[in-house]
């Protein structure tokens, strides 16, 4: 069933506060990076605070489309927002949206997905999605590099393994506890498919309910690394790097979505004829993914590292869970778009760098395209696409995603689509801004000899 979260009034706040002795809030939002920021506020200051905003110097804040001489940005919190902070129970968050001067804010994430859901919204679609989020546990140490938190985690395939479940017993059902007390129905825990890789799930909602519970859950999963460090006097950390391990499965942050109208999932056709229990929208939205993957990958895999996970080829465990070809197909991990079950498309390429609510806009305004245009899916793909060979799947007509980061954002460059749902700034389309952040990154990266090379190079010329 679809859900989608009442706004609370002020009073409602203020009341659940009082009960809950909140004394203080943090004011959050996030950059192009989706970096959490935010401000400490007293309680005794919340009617200020969703009148007037917290105050920041954006230019401080990150990639938020400001220079020096711009003038404070504020975040306005979103009542509906409200998150008690488990582990401080006398603080709670707001997500916040960002204005200037009054209005609201182009180049806040945020907003942008608020606008594209809304442009949704008043076609009759309410878009709805669940994210897996994995992450590594890891020690940093004494010479900067890093290793798996969990010595002991050494099997050659460890997903699922019961043991290193165990082995991290406190520290997951922690978690798991805090995301029941939120209410957000945390429903699973495993070992992921790499040694000292997790993931915790927890139910769909709407798209901005759901990003906001992504920020908020990457926030709680480094905070409770670095305590469960402390407790043991070592430097822990958690990572939802996409591939912070050459030899190992990279993190993906994998979208399920789908599209409702109050209570009925529009995604949902059980007499399905291609059997997959997709409805007509489904097989559309389908299409415009599939029509837009190229550039929307520079969004939903928006790092130089995003591109060493998305690679053809195997890790020590046997595969890459991160497929590559653009294609759809029944209950299939090799394929980039996922079908687990009647009514809902998992695209499995996103992953743990994005920032979730640009992802969200992009994926939504690429499935709509679809959906207004009448973009045909193709026929859903039953094969091991790990299993074929570049030849073999060209031949057949599929294209693969973009090689690294700068090609990315050469094929976001000239989508119009995606250009129109991420909006204008203030002399420029966000898209522009996006890449030409993006570029400068990718040229930080190509300018670095790595030790790669040297080892390649060094005595061969």
């Amino acid at each position: 069933m679809a859900t989608t979260t009442a706004a609370p009034t002020v009073d409602d706040i203020r009341r659940e506060s009082k009960e809950r002795g909140i004394d203080f809030y943090f004011a959050q939002f996030v950059d192009m990076y989706a970096r959490p920021s935010a401000k400490l506020v007293p309680a005794q200051n919340l009617d200020d605070l969703v009148t007037d905003g917290a105050g920041f110097a954006g230019f401080a804040a990150g990639e938020i489309g400001q220079v020096p001489a711009d003038p404070d940005i504020a975040a306005i919190p979103d009542l509906r927002s409200f998150t008690p902070v488990p582990w401080e129970p006398t603080v709670a968050r707001f997500a916040c949206d960002i204005y200037v001067d009054g209005e609201e804010w182009p180049y806040d994430p945020r907003t942008i997905l608020r606008r594209q859901v809304e442009r949704a919204r008043q076609k009759g679609f309410e878009f709805q999605i669940g994210l897996e989020l994995e992450y590594f546990l890891i020690e940093l140490m004494d010479d900067g590099s890093i290793r798996l938190a969990d010595e002991l985690d050494t099997l050659e395939k460890p997903c699922y393994d019961l043991n290193g479940l165990s082995r991290h017993y406190e520290f997951l059902t922690r978690v798991s506890r805090y995301v029941n007390e939120l209410g957000w129905g945390n429903y699973a825990n495993d070992h992921e498919d790499a040694n000292g890789q997790f993931e915790q799930n927890f139910t769909y909602a709407d798209a901005l309910t759901s990003c906001d519970r992504a920020i908020f859950f990457r926030y709680m999963i480094h905070q409770l690394a670095e305590q469960k460090g402390q407790r043991e006097g070592k430097r822990l950390l958690a990572t939802f790097m996409p591939k912070p391990f050459s030899n190992l499965t990279g993190n993906g942050c994998h979208f399920h979505m789908s599209l409702w109208d109050g209570d009925t999932n529009l995604f949902l056709d059980e007499d399905d004829g291609r059997g997959l229990g997709l409805s007509e929208a489904a097989y559309n939205f389908i299409g415009g993914l599939k029509a837009h993957a190229r550039a929307y990958s520079a969004i939903t895999a928006p790092t130089v590292n995003s591109y060493k996970r998305l690679k053809l080829g195997s890790t020590a465990s046997g595969a890459t869970w991160s497929p590559v070809w653009i294609s759809y197909g029944y209950n299939n991990r090799t394929q980039m778009l996922r079908i687990p079950g009647p009514g809902r498309i998992e695209d499995r390429t996103i992953d743990g760098s994005c920032n979730p609510y640009l992802a969200a806009a992009a994926v939504l305004a690429a499935g709509m395209d679809g959906i207004e245009n009448g973009l045909d899916a193709g026929d859903p793909n039953s094969e091991n696409l790990y299993t074929k060979s570049f030849d073999e799947l060209t031949s057949q007509g599929l294209e693969s995603l973009p090689r690294n980061l700068w090609e990315a954002t050469v094929e976001l460059e000239g989508d119009d689509v995606l250009r129109e749902a991420l909006g204008r700034g203030r002399d420029e389309d966000y898209v522009d801004y996006f890449i030409r952040v993006k570029r400068d990154e990718w040229s930080r990266y190509h300018e670095q000899v790595t030790p790669w090379e040297i080892r390649e190079y060094l005595t061969r010329f």
